[in-house]
């Protein structure tokens, strides 16, 4: 990136009129690139999108697109901009912006998982998943897209994961067996899943061990789970903390895959390998 902008900067002091005002406009608007096109540079300019685009050219690069790989690749936001960009959200917020109001919310929902990351609790349930003979993930039918994922995301780092909504009677897949000894279910609770405490204590007296993610106001009792991973309360008028679940998910997920080291990666070499002889992404 440092090289993009010392061409810039020459083509700043000795281009041609057209490059000088193109050089000074993406230079003082690199935050803005990645949102641009050529024509919209153009239009912004008053110049042709072929005057801009034999620009790039001369820079090196094909296209903006070119470019705004580059910048997604090498930019970082320093601790300065950081801290910045914090207080001017706290600021927005104390003003009553709606939209300031939101992240900063869903900011202080992130430092919790974080929080939670470095807990006892954390460990354990990675463990847990990790070390199960088979691991079933139950939800209310609402939130299925987020089970999926959450399992989808666990097979990078071991087999038997599965996928439970309670649509055409599925919780019934979990008490066909004799007993879920070694079997772990993690119970992903929300307002509207109504039966997820009686499916909770009923796993544990199959023998299934009990992970529930839930939000921190939540009442479980003893009997009904092994653990618990605490979601930040919901907003009053919201049903399921959603962006926080998904973090938590995203980031529970990950840390199983990396304890699983070499294995987990030996398994997303041979997914990547198959999704690749079948013509498809190796991440959907």
């Amino acid at each position: 990136m440092e090289d993009f902008v010392h061409k810039l900067r020459h083509y700043a002091k000795s281009g041609t009129p057209a490059e000088r005002r193109i050089a000074k406009y993406f230079a003082e608007h690199l935050n803005d690139l990645p949102f641009e096109t050529a024509a919209s540079v153009a239009d912004r300019l008053d110049l042709s999108p072929m005057t801009v685009g034999r620009f790039l050219r001369a820079l090196g690069y094909q296209g903006l697109d070119s470019v705004k790989v580059q910048i997604r690749e090498t930019t970082s936001i320093s601790a300065t901009q950081m801290q910045a960009s914090i207080t001017e959200l706290q600021t927005d917020a104390s003003d009553g912006k709606t939209l300031a109001m939101l992240v900063s919310e869903q900011i202080q929902a992130l430092h919790h998982i974080y929080h939670l990351t470095g807990q006892p609790q954390w460990k354990d349930a990675i463990a847990a998943i990790n070390v199960a003979r088979e691991v079933f993930v139950a939800s209310h039918a609402g939130l299925s897209g987020f089970a999926a994922h959450f399992c989808q995301r666990l097979t990078q780092a071991r087999d038997g994961v599965c996928a439970l909504d309670g649509t055409g009677s599925r919780f019934a897949e979990l008490f066909a067996r004799l007993n879920g000894n070694d079997a772990l279910l993690v119970v992903i609770d929300s307002q509207r899943f109504g039966k997820a405490r009686l499916l909770a204590r009923t796993a544990r007296r199959y023998g299934y061990k009990v992970l529930v993610i839930t939000a921190q106001s939540a009442n479980w009792m003893p009997d009904q789970t092994n653990l618990i991973l605490p979601l930040p309360a919901c907003r009053p008028d919201e049903g399921d903390c959603l962006p926080p679940l998904m973090a938590l998910l995203d980031c529970l997920s990950e840390a199983v895959v990396t304890a699983a080291g070499q294995e987990a990666t030996a398994r997303k070499r041979r997914m990547a390998e198959f999704a690749a002889m079948l013509g498809e992404s190796a991440h959907r």
